[in-house]
C-alpha cells in the first residue's frame, strides 16, 4: 500500500490489544497459533509447489487453486506473524504507516478470495454443463483474465478504503481493541465523523458479499441441473465430488464473513468480532490446503506421485 501521510493525527502509533490480556494465555496462545501459522504456510506452500510441478494438475481448476493457496498465505501472513510477536511483546504496538499498510494488505488479499471463489464456481459450471466447449471457455488467457480482475478490483477498493480510514482524526485514543488493524477497531478510536465510512463499509461489504455469492449460487443451480441429468449414478457422485471441496470452503468463508460483516450495527460486539476474525484470518487459511487435498483425489494422487519421486531421489 502507498505510503499513507499523517497529515490529521496527533497519534504516530497505536497499540493492539491482543485477543486476550490475560497474561497467564499470551504463551499457550502463542504456541498454538505458532502451531497454526505454520501448518498454514506448509499447507499452501505445499498446494502452489504441486500444482505447479505436477502436470496432471496444470488444468483451469487447479490454476486458480493455487492462487486460492496464495491469496490464503498471503492474508494470513499479513496478520499472523505480527500477532504472534505481540503474544511476547511488552508493548504490543504498531506504527501509524505500518498499521494503515496492514489494513490495505489484509483487505486486498480478502477481497481477491471473495472473488475468487466465484471463479471457481464458474470454472465447475463450464466444466460440468459445457465439458465440450471446456477448454476453449476456459483458455489460457480467459484464466488469466478471471484471475486478474480479482486482484485488480481489490487492490482498488482496498486503497480506497484505507485512505479513507487513515484520513480520519486520531485524537489521543489509540488503543486499538483487536489484534489487527482493521476497519471497524479503528473507526472504534477516531475522533472524526465515522458514520459515511461505516455506510462505506457495510455498502461494500454488502455488495461484494451478495453478488459473489449471487455468481456461486446461480452457477450451482444450474450445475446441480445438470448432475441430476446424469443418468449414472457413479456418473452423478464423480461431477458432485469435484464440487465438494469447494462448497466446504465457500460455506466457511462466507458464513463467517456474513457474521462480521452484514450483522446490524446495534448487535456488533468486537469481542464476537474477534473470534469470527480469528476464523478467516487464521483457521480458514489452515483449513482450505486440508479441504482441498483431504476431499480431492486428483491432489492425493499427486502428493503420492511426488512423494514417490522425492523417496527415489533421496535413496
Amino acid at each position: 500500500m502507498a505510503d499513507v501521510n499523517d497529515t490529521t493525527s496527533t497519534v504516530k502509533e497505536f497499540i493492539l490489544f491482543g485477543i486476550t490480556d490475560r497474561s497467564d494465555l499470551q504463551i499457550p496462545l502463542f504456541v498454538v497459533f505458532f502451531l497454526i501459522y505454520v501448518i498454514t504456510v506448509i499447507g499452501n506452500l505445499g498446494i502452489i509447489i504441486l500444482i505447479r510441478t505436477d502436470s496432471h494438475l496444470h488444468t483451469p481448476m487447479y490454476f486458480f487453486l493455487s492462487h486460492l493457496a496464495f491469496v490464503d498465505l498471503c492474508y494470513s501472513s499479513v496478520i499472523t506473524p505480527k500477532m504472534l510477536a505481540n503474544f511476547l511483546a511488552a508493548k504490543k504496538t504498531i506504527s501509524y504507516n505500518a498499521c494503515a499498510a496492514q489494513l490495505g494488505s489484509f483487505l486486498t488479499f480478502m477481497i481477491t478470495e471473495l472473488f475468487l471463489l466465484p471463479v471457481m464456481a464458474y470454472d465447475r459450471y463450464v466444466a460440468i454443463c459445457n465439458p465440450l466447449l471446456y477448454r476453449t471457455l476456459m483458455s489460457q488467457r480467459v484464466c488469466i483474465q478471471l484471475v486478474a480482475g480479482p486482484y485488480i478490483y481489490s487492490f482498488c477498493v482496498a486503497l480506497f478504503h484505507t485512505i479513507f480510514t487513515f484520513h480520519l482524526s486520531f485524537c489521543s485514543a489509540n488503543v486499538i481493541n483487536h489484534f489487527y488493524c482493521d476497519d471497524l477497531p479503528l473507526l472504534e478510536v477516531s475522533c472524526s465523523d465515522t458514520s459515511t465510512k461505516q455506510i462505506l463499509i457495510y455498502a461494500f461489504g454488502g455488495f461484494n458479499i451478495i453478488f459473489s455469492l449471487l455468481i456461486i449460487l446461480i452457477s450451482y443451480i444450474f450445475i446441480l441441473s445438470s448432475i441430476l441429468r446424469i443418468h449414472s449414478a457413479h456418473g452423478r457422485s464423480k461431477a458432485f465430488s469435484t464440487c465438494a471441496s469447494h462448497l466446504t470452503a465457500v460455506t466457511i468463508f462466507y458464513g463467517t464473513l456474513m457474521f462480521m460483516y452484514l450483522q446490524p450495527g446495534t448487535n456488533h460486539s468486537l469481542a464476537t468480532d474477534k473470534i469470527a476474525s480469528v476464523f478467516y484470518t487464521v483457521a480458514i487459511p489452515m483449513l482450505n490446503p486440508l479441504i482441498y487435498s483431504l476431499r480431492n483425489k486428483e491432489v492425493k494422487d499427486a502428493l503420492k506421485r511426488t512423494t514417490k519421486k522425492i523417496m527415489v531421489v533421496l535413496h
